[in-house]
């Protein structure tokens, strides 16, 4: 069995190695996907394409610029998935020459292609020519997109290697991972904490396929061998954002499908790997990223959204340019026939998103679950405020997460969560309260551009109240710890 284990992981890296090896040729198709626009622009100037000046030197575009206002208008009116929605920007105050360019040509492509099925309804000339407004304003950029497009195509031809699929893209990733944990006492009991410095992985497969250009279908295979913290602490609240023990084996991470449903709806189906936070969202767009966010689990988002995940269904529908309502249920064991989706352990999700303005953004969500109220961050009181002596455990929770742009470099995030838990197996069916709350602090393109800074204050979950007792004594945290994180 060992050998058969390595020689999956051996297997698995293998294939990423080759992935790598490609990813220049890939580029071309992740174009015609709408993938992530970012990786594939910032190697369009390191190659040399005629006398095209670099991307680099040009100049950027203001989301209340009338070029953005016309591109997020098609995107919206006629429902193109991209990876980064005029959403994301907007928060930003700006958006990069070639950033636009991307977006702008996967719009031309995409109503090309409308046109050649006579599904085009463009209802005015003001329409059209706003369209060739663009085209010609940005005619250089879409040029350098269109000949780094023939140059790959051109590239794999070259070279006889077919690409992976026309309609899936095929990406890796590895998170080498050196912890230490500073001396001292663990925090459940007087042992001293292992400081050893360890080194170790994550590791990322992952598929995105699109059957109609809107839709995509998300599996993905991890492995890695980062051991609890908890275990060198003695608390969760050291957890890592990227951390897990699969002692290198390869397991299937993802296996989820969205689609488009309507104009305005997005459908969210998953048989592993699907989270309430799909269904609404975190608002804490540059912390929440497990490769490129906050180093910390408690950081990534409210913890309230860590109740529940694995098999379920839910949407995400534009009720008008400002409002967003997600709706959406996960069961855990929904595969264990002794469990099924009706006695699995769940969790269901609400929340309404309200944009005020292009740059702030403010969500209240609330959460109904059964037994998933760890979230695996906070106190352990907090994770199970009834000893472990409780079974049937409901729990009802509120949030509220908002950010703003104080400026293009500086946004104010934060959140603060609300949890009422009942033990309904238990005398009396006491119930206890926990809290938590985060400032945040984001500084994007901070020393140089991609690059993103960040300073993360706050309260882990913490049980402030509780009408379970033990020993004769209320069962609760008595102090409260901080959370600081930069």
């Amino acid at each position: 069995m060992s050998y058969f284990l390595k020689s999956i992981f051996a297997f698995s890296l293998q294939i990423f190695a080759t992935c790598l090896s490609l990813s220049q040729e890939l580029q071309a198709q992740e174009t015609k996907d709408n993938l992530d626009s970012s990786v594939y622009m910032q190697n369009i100037h390191k190659d040399t394409i005629g006398n095209i000046p670099s991307v680099s030197e040009l100049s950027n575009v203001e989301v209340s610029d009338w070029k953005f206002q016309i591109l997020e208008y098609f995107i919206k009116r006629y429902n193109i998935d991209t990876r980064y929605p005029p959403e994301f920007f907007q928060r930003q105050g700006i958006i990069k020459r070639y950033e636009f360019a991307f977006l702008l040509n996967s719009v031309i492509q995409h109503l090309d292609e409308l046109k050649k099925n006579q599904k085009a309804n463009f209802t005015t000339r003001e329409e059209l020519e706003a369209l060739r407004r663009l085209q010609r304003e940005f005619a250089s950029e879409l040029d350098i997109v269109n000949q780094k497009i023939l140059m790959s195509a051109r590239e794999i031809e070259k070279n006889s290697f077919p690409p992976f699929s026309t309609t899936t893209t095929f990406s890796g990733e590895v998170i080498f991972a050196v912890t230490g944990v500073a001396s001292g006492n663990k925090a459940d009991d007087d042992e001293k904490t292992d400081s050893n410095i360890t080194f170790s992985h994550r590791t990322k497969l992952e598929l995105n396929t699109t059957f109609t250009g809107k839709d995509r279908l998300k599996t993905s295979l991890k492995t890695s061998n980062i051991p609890p913290l908890s275990r060198a602490t003695g608390t969760n609240m050291a957890r890592l954002a990227y951390q897990g023990d699969r002692q290198n084996r390869l397991q299937l991470g993802d296996l989820t499908y969205r689609f488009p449903l309507g104009k305005k709806t997005r459908v969210y189906i998953g048989a592993k790997g699907l989270n309430i936070k799909d269904f609404g969202d975190s608002i804490n767009p540059y912390f929440d990223g497990t490769d490129d966010g906050a180093v910390s689990r408690f950081a990534q988002r409210n913890p309230i959204f860590r109740q529940g995940g694995g098999a379920g269904i839910g949407f995400k529908s534009k009720i008008s340019d400002n409002l967003e309502f997600g709706l959406g249920y996960v069961a855990d064991d929904a595969d264990e026939p002794e469990f099924g989706i009706n006695k699995s352990d769940y969790a269901a999700m609400a929340q309404l998103s309200f944009e005020p303005s292009k740059t702030s953004k403010v969500g209240f969500n609330y959460i109904h679950s059964y037994n998933n109220l760890s979230t695996r961050t906070g106190s352990d009181r907090a994770n199970d405020p009834f000893n472990d002596n409780s079974e049937s455990i409901t729990a009802n929770s509120v949030g509220l997460q908002a950010s703003v742009a104080l400026n293009r470099n500086l946004f104010l995030g934060g959140w603060f969560g609300f949890t009422h838990a009942k033990a309904n197996d238990l005398p009396s069916k006491p119930t206890a309260s926990i809290t938590n709350w985060a400032v945040t602090f984001a500084f994007p393109d901070l020393g140089k551009e991609g690059s993103n800074g960040g300073i993360i204050i706050g309260q882990p979950p913490k049980l402030i109240s509780n009408q379970y007792q033990l020993d004769r004594e209320e069962y609760m945290d008595n102090d409260t710890s901080l959370h600081l994180e930069a």
